[in-house]
């Protein structure tokens, strides 16, 4: 019984700590575009778009990434025997892949707090897609366990990224054509 509340509230906090995790870059985004738009205007959303990203950073993103960790610690301590295979392994370095991830973004977060804008906003689209892959590489590698071909799965890693980044390239085109979209 006790796995199960455990494996429940894991779920709930890697749920929105990823959530923050995807949305965080497209606050990025729209911060690092603002900047082109007129004076007044630049200055009215920057400091509304540091705001959202404060809140957004540090009432769930970070609170969220603590107690998925401490609940996947909790798992671990009742089931010790994951430790032992080798999805689990395969699994804890994409988690170690996610926390880099995670600081990486946290200091994005800080330049961008500091009008430091050293990114474009194309770069920042890249840069969201990091979130998917290690999402989707955890999912497969969890509910599939021992069944996942390494081969396989890598050939999947790899056609994923290539659709996420031909969908980035028609999104920009829609984009030059129309600003709006």
């Amino acid at each position: 019984m006790l796995y199960n509340y455990l494996k429940a509230f894991h779920l709930i906090f890697v749920i929105t700590w990823f959530a923050g995790l995807f949305y965080m870059p497209r606050l990025f985004i729209y911060h690092i575009e603002a900047q082109e738009k007129d004076e007044v205007e630049k200055k009215v959303l920057s400091t509304q778009f540091k705001l959202m990203a404060k809140r957004l950073w540090f009432i769930i993103t970070w609170p969220s990434a603590i107690l998925a960790t401490l609940f996947a610690v909790a798992l671990l301590y009742v089931m010790p025997g994951w430790l032992s295979q080798g999805w689990m392994h395969a699994k804890l370095a994409f988690v170690l892949l996610l926390f880099l991830y995670h600081y990486r973004t946290h200091l994005i977060y800080g330049q961008l707090q500091r009008d430091e804008f050293r990114y474009s906003a194309r770069y920042m689209r890249l840069w969201n897609e990091g979130a998917t892959l290690i999402l989707f590489a955890i999912v497969f590698l969890v509910i599939l366990k021992n069944t996942l071909n390494g081969l396989f799965a890598l050939i999947g890693f790899v056609i994923l990224a290539i659709f996420l980044m031909l969908g980035i390239r028609w999104y920009r085109k829609v984009r030059e054509k129309n600003p709006n979209a």
